[in-house]
């Protein structure tokens, strides 16, 4: 047997979609198991996975119609069974993906946007569930394939390798901070759709960060992030610059996994990130509610303390659904519901728990 796992979503939904790929290897352990993904970053985090063949990485979106079509067209000559695009991914253009690789068997989730053209272009479609992680709507395709759960246990699986883990170490070590409290921090969020609008407000993690430096002196804040957030970090360097604050530059998303496993505490929006440290364990997990918050995308397998937004108001699915359109709202209007969520009931959580 010969699947293709198509998850060219977010990079937190590639995570997600891990579970799945250990339970396919479990039952079909002879079969060819690929997996294509749209971003580099999802790449990153599925290298040295044990369960997968190859994997394909494209930007599908940058590298424009032609080469797109082009480049799905040669993975037909692989001749896949089974191609299963994961929860969630909701927009067609995923489903179009699937149809052009061409696997007699199709499998996909059921959104809201679906029409008679996403029936034609997935041919085994399954129920989604708001109430339950994208993990579990993902072991749903289990059934499809005459396949069970027969792990005791699951865990969003990442593998950092030894070069990796010993970076992480020399990092710490280097920057004297293998015996201080480690806070770290991801200020950004995905760019795709209107995504990036559910961002706390940079001037709140400028004034968090000041409140946090004088509190907690002997805290050493890490800034976690790429090229997107460079821009912002040095925003916050020049306005609560000191020896307490630290941009580590990580070199692919494994990277950053193996020093985010050494936090204490870790604070983010819904983010690939915040992901990255319910993966590694870290003990204490702090996410702010945007309108995008919903049961599916919570921190896999991880206790968090999640910060109440007060214009959502458990009005979530009001806000965002999977259903190929982006965050509910003007662009003021999403503004104004980050904002709300204020400097101090995030500084007063951050406080208890470090």
């Amino acid at each position: 047997m010969k699947i293709l796992v198509i998850s060219l979503a977010g990079i937190g939904d590639t995570l997600f979609a891990t579970p799945l790929i250990h339970e396919l290897r479990v039952n079909f352990p002879d079969a060819t198991i690929d997996a294509l993904v749209l971003w580099n970053g999802s790449k990153d985090l599925l290298e040295n996975n044990p369960h997968l063949n190859r994997i394909y990485q494209k930007n599908l979106i940058e590298t424009g119609k032609f080469e797109a079509l082009r480049f799905l067209w040669s993975l037909r000559k692989n001749h896949y069974d089974v191609s299963i695009n994961t929860h969630p991914q909701s927009r067609i253009h995923y489903r179009v993906a699937a149809r052009i690789v061409g696997a007699p068997m199709r499998i996909s989730h059921e959104y809201e946007c679906f029409s008679h053209l996403d029936r034609w272009l997935v041919n085994c479609v399954l129920p989604q569930d708001y109430n339950k992680h994208a993990v579990e709507n993902d072991f749903a395709v289990l059934r499809l394939l005459g396949a069970k759960i027969k792990l005791p246990l699951h865990e969003i699986e990442i593998s950092p390798t030894e070069e990796e883990e010993n970076w992480a170490d020399h990092f710490l070590a280097s920057h004297k901070l293998a015996n201080r409290k480690l806070l770290g921090i991801h200020i950004g969020s995905g760019g795709t759709k209107n995504l990036a609008l559910r961002r706390w407000p940079l001037g709140n993690y400028q004034e968090l960060t000041r409140r946090l430096w004088k509190r907690h002196p002997g805290v050493a804040i890490l800034f976690f992030g790429g090229p997107e957030e460079e821009s912002d970090h040095k925003k916050i360097r020049a306005v609560a610059g000191n020896e307490n604050l630290f941009f580590p530059k990580t070199r692919n998303l494994r990277q950053a996994a193996a020093l985010i496993k050494k936090c204490d505490v870790f604070l983010s929006v819904d983010t690939a990130l915040m992901h990255l440290a319910a993966t590694m364990k870290v003990p204490k997990q702090i996410v702010i509610e945007t309108p995008t918050w919903n049961k599916p995308i919570e921190p896999y397998g991880n206790p968090f303390v999640l910060i109440k937004n007060p214009v959502v108001a458990g009005r979530n699915l009001k806000f965002y659904r999977y259903d190929g359109h982006g965050i509910q709202g003007s662009a003021d209007e999403l503004r104004r519901c980050m904002e709300s969520v204020t400097v101090e009931r995030v500084f007063e959580t951050v406080d208890k728990l470090i």
